[in-house]
């Protein structure tokens, strides 16, 4: 989604006005060209993310508006004092961007992965989120995302490839219909199931692309009583994560009892690393293992 994020933010450079643009000395061979159309307004501000997010804010509070780029880790923890108390504690206009959410830096480890970051951002006060599904909602994010007052995180990953024709990006979208069970999805991971055809023939599919959701859709409600089976999965953490947010307005909106699962990041259950596929697969989240987990779920 990177090649993707970068024409978005040259196509609306024209569209807005008064962007900056900030990178911490990211973006090789995907933002040259944003440095070309920004000119003077593109700053690379240097392996130095806190003093970065603080010039991001200052500007926005002059009436700018300012992304801010890094590797998802980078630009969300190693800055975080600095999001909440100079940009989300005074609602400004920082759009924050992070690169290869999840495991999306695989064999580079720990330090450059970020499982939390959902969780992270969403505590903090005006902050909305943002996580494409597919490449091609990236553009209509970033359009919202410009068109939006507030404080913004964009979550960037390598985008899913469907069969499944989507509607415009929206919090929530239906991908299929199903009258067996139901699966919600926030980020390309959930493509992963579609890779078991046999199993989700009678699934009705979900993805949330937008954070905080509010309220579950009535259709969804009315699907999710009726057949009574839930399951969530996310390239993210339990705490702080779609499962925990949406099992609290389940209890809030259900008027029957349902099974309900939640497959998520558990960690790094070996101890070692490895590709993003290959920690997904370890996680339950792809592959053989995430293929038993839904026929268990589902049988």
């Amino acid at each position: 989604m990177r090649n993707e994020f970068a024409q978005a933010i040259i196509d609306n450079f024209p569209k807005t006005e008064n962007q900056v643009f900030f990178t911490g000395d990211l973006g090789f061979m995907a933002l040259e060209k944003v440095q070309t159309t920004f000119g003077d307004r593109f700053i690379n501000a240097g392996v130095a993310e806190q003093n970065m997010v603080t010039m991001a804010a200052a500007l926005a509070k002059e009436g700018f508006t300012t992304w801010a780029y890094s590797i998802a880790p980078f630009v969300t923890l190693r800055p975080y004092e600095q999001i909440r108390n100079d940009v989300c504690l005074h609602n400004l206009p920082v759009k924050l961007v992070g690169n290869g959410g999840g495991f999306g830096y695989g064999i580079m480890g720990a330090t450059h992965h970020n499982p939390e970051d959902i969780g992270a951002m969403r505590l903090l006060p005006n902050m909305q989120i943002f996580v494409p599904f597919l490449a091609s909602d990236v553009a209509e994010a970033v359009e919202q995302i410009l068109a939006n007052p507030h404080p913004n995180y964009l979550r960037l990953n390598v985008g899913a490839k469907i069969n499944y024709s989507l509607s415009p990006f929206a919090t929530w979208r239906k991908i299929k219909d199903g009258n067996k069970a139901v699966v919600i999805g926030t980020g390309p991971v959930l493509a992963n199931i579609f890779q078991f055809e046999n199993l989700m023939e009678d699934v009705e599919v979900w993805v949330v692309s937008k954070f905080p959701f509010g309220k579950i859709p009535t259709e969804l409600m009315q699907t999710i009583n009726t057949t009574k089976k839930l399951l969530t999965i996310e390239e993210h953490l339990a705490a702080g994560g779609l499962g925990e947010m949406i099992a609290v307005e389940c209890i809030n909106q259900l008027t029957s009892t349902i099974q309900f699962k939640s497959l998520h990041i558990q960690g790094y259950l070996s101890g070692k690393y490895g590709s993003q596929q290959w920690h997904l697969e370890e996680n339950s989240l792809a592959g053989t293992n995430l293929q038993n987990q839904l026929q268990a779920f589902l049988k």
